[in-house]
């Protein structure tokens, strides 16, 4: 196992062509003053050494979330309070902004956390009491809402099968740990943790 210091906030990850793209922010989440300090961190699959930093100055609440989709990347992350809208921001390989998308999802604690993008659609975790999923449309025009715990991770492992990571617990002396389960798609429910009936 190899492991590597970096300032905070590393947030959600993607993996794409030996090389992981992290959602970073330096500066503050959630504030509605806009003092973020958003980028995106790339780093060698092998050995982690740090590859590139990108500045996405774009996500003025702060970077948490990365995901691909072919040739683009989506960022998203923080929201203050009182927005009833996520925002996700497209870039090409060079993380060149592309375009915003304003994601109607109704309210999420903190924003998004997690993101990933199979079958046609694009799964996005959130915090809250109760945590959130949104499942929007290959477009990110249409979004669906539901309770399901995917906030500190969610990796496709095949069609309407999902790796997930919920909120875990954290300690100063121990870091986070949380648990690493296998999630399938649900129309009624977005995710469930427990596989289709044959039936």
């Amino acid at each position: 196992m190899k492991e590597v210091s970096v300032p905070s906030h590393h947030g959600d990850l993607c993996y794409d062509g030996g090389a992981l793209y992290v959602a970073v922010n330096l500066g503050l989440f959630n504030d509605p003053s806009k003092r973020a300090d958003s980028w995106v961190y790339v780093y060698d699959g092998r050995d982690l050494a740090l590859i590139a930093k990108h500045p996405v100055p774009q996500l003025v609440y702060g970077a948490g979330a990365i995901a691909r989709r072919e040739a683009r990347f989506v960022v998203a992350g923080g929201l203050p309070e009182g927005f009833e809208e996520n925002y996700i921001y497209e870039y090409d390989r060079e993380f060149r902004f592309i375009r915003r998308h304003v994601l109607k999802s109704g309210y999420t604690y903190q924003g998004i956390q997690t993101a990933e993008y199979t079958d046609d659609g694009w799964w996005f975790g959130c915090y809250g009491k109760p945590q959130i999923l949104l499942r929007a449309d290959k477009n990110l025009r249409s979004v669906q809402r539901f309770q399901f715990d995917c906030s500190c991770g969610i990796a496709s492992v095949g069609r309407n099968a999902f790796l997930v990571a919920g909120a875990g617990n954290c300690s100063r002396q121990g870091g986070c740990q949380g648990d690493l389960v296998m999630a399938f798609a649900n129309k009624e429910k977005g995710l469930v943790s427990h596989p289709p009936s044959d039936s």
